[in-house]
């Protein structure tokens, strides 16, 4: 039997994708791509995008993995339109369904053990064939079964065609042939009676009215058992599209032991969400050259037949580049609710006597990379500055002690704005015939603990009379 699936099936039908992670840890950046592509999909056609939860590894899955995949779609904004769905919470539909395989004749019960499965595939790999079921159990017309074992619980099997082919035109891959002989009869349900994941899967996107199914590549395999299975149940296939893996510089695939993987880890160490859906959205998908995309015109433009059949590269320095963009558009306030309970947890003081965060944050914003390093750069805006005396020495000479103090006297008489404070530096730059880092290097230092900062003048304005005077007189008096 040959079938097949073409990419304009469920034509006429609203388009309804699926993200479906095993919580078994945390979304990584795969998982990630995969939920923005099926979302997008469906976001650009009008659509639906569902979140389920494929829970049926109860050895692996726990309420811990489930929560942080949530909590991941919802902090990149992900938002799914049903959901989520629980397999562990369908298992009668999926009895249901195995119920009616065994009475129409496309599943049957097995009752080989274990040791007699691994001994038929022993036996199969000796004779140069593939290691499979050697179909014992599966009743054909004018086949005698052997006596049922009394004190063996079976499972069951799916009665996979033993001839023909399973074809589909992959929205990605282009058109897929796997030939019939090449699968097993799949177990469907364990001899506990738990059902297996594709069978599950393949229930719940029925069930689920999925019209795509977007997915990793390692579901390439997966996908003709997925379809014969709907073929016994006479329904109609959904179209898939499979995405190339993501590697990493150095052209291997990502690894958790040897990259940043986990979205959630990106979000502590300062990228931005939005940042970090127009990366992955970049990454096997383009539009001409462009390079920065809000989601609203990514849903617009996406398709998958711009998506590379090759694998993806990730690379840091330019997801690093993608995030400065949107630090630096982003708007102030906005950016001030995620930086100052960080800046909190590590001591920050906020007063109303303090500078307001949102300047700040205008003005540390344009040299950032990350949220963490405006955390990192505004400290001393909110607490006492550590300062390395050794460093301070070296700059802080008997020679810069006199033009300092005088410009300190200057610092209780002057408006204080920045167009006065750089007036009354570059006046005593020309008094004293000193280029300006000579002056500004030891002033940065005693008031903010930090060799490079924003200018000066700006910095000074923001920290306030007050705060400047009390940090430079101790070393300056």
């Amino acid at each position: 039997m040959n079938t097949s699936t073409s990419e304009t099936g469920f034509s006429s039908k609203p388009v309804r994708t699926r993200f479906a992670p095993s919580p078994t840890g945390y979304l990584h950046l795969g998982g990630a791509r995969t939920a923005l592509f099926s979302w997008a999909y469906a976001r650009h056609f009008g659509g639906s995008f569902v979140l389920r939860i494929e829970d049926t590894d109860l050895k692996r899955s726990t309420p811990e993995a489930i929560h942080a995949i949530i909590n991941s779609m919802n902090w990149l904004g992900l938002h799914y339109d049903e959901g989520p769905f629980y397999q562990m919470q369908r298992i009668d539909r999926y009895h249901e369904v195995i119920a009616q395989m065994l009475r129409e004749g496309t599943a049957y019960y097995c009752y080989s053990s274990p040791e007699e499965i691994e001994i038929m595939r022993r036996n199969k790999v000796l004779a140069g064939e593939k290691p499979r079921y050697d179909g014992t159990w599966r009743p054909e017309i004018g086949k005698t079964l052997p006596s049922e074992p009394a004190d063996r619980k079976p499972v069951v099997r799916f009665k996979n065609p033993l001839d023909g082919t399973v074809s589909w035109n992959d929205l990605v891959k282009g058109s897929i042939t796997i030939s019939n002989s090449e699968m097993d009869d799949l177990v469907i349900a364990r001899a506990d009676t738990t059902p297996t994941y594709n069978f599950c899967v393949a229930v719940d996107d029925l069930d689920m009215q999925i019209t795509h199914v977007i997915r990793g590549d390692d579901h390439v395999n997966n996908t003709p058992r997925q379809i014969n299975i709907l073929n016994a149940l006479g329904v109609e296939i959904p179209s898939y599209g499979h995405l190339p893996m993501i590697l990493d510089s150095n052209g291997e695939k990502l690894s958790k032991r040897r990259n940043t993987v986990s979205v959630m880890k990106f979000s502590e160490q300062g990228y931005l969400p939005e940042a970090i859906l127009n990366y992955l959205a970049r990454l096997g998908w383009g539009y001409r050259n462009q390079e920065i995309f809000d989601m609203g015109q990514f849903c617009k433009l996406f398709n998958l037949n711009s998506i590379s059949k090759s694998s993806a590269q990730f690379n840091d320095e330019k997801l690093s580049w993608v995030n400065k963009h949107y630090i630096k558009i982003s708007n102030d306030e906005r950016l001030a609710t995620i930086v100052k309970p960080l800046m909190e947890k590590i001591g920050a003081n906020f007063t109303i006597d303090t500078p307001d965060l949102p300047k700040v944050i205008n003005l540390m914003k344009k040299r950032a990379s990350t949220i963490n390093e405006i955390v990192m750069g505004a400290m001393f805006f909110y607490c006492q500055p550590e300062l390395d005396l050794r460093l301070l020495s070296k700059y802080l000479t008997q020679e810069i002690k006199l033009p300092l103090t005088k410009f300190l006297g200057h610092c209780s008489n002057i408006d204080w704005n920045k167009e006065n404070l750089a007036l009354t530096i570059k006046n005593l730059l020309v008094e004293y015939q000193l280029k300006m880092s000579k002056i500004a290097i030891p002033l940065r230092l005693i008031a903010t603990g930090q060799l490079e900062t924003p200018a000066i003048d700006t910095i000074f304005e923001l920290l306030g009379r007050e705060t400047v005077i009390a940090r430079l007189t101790p070393y300056l008096k």
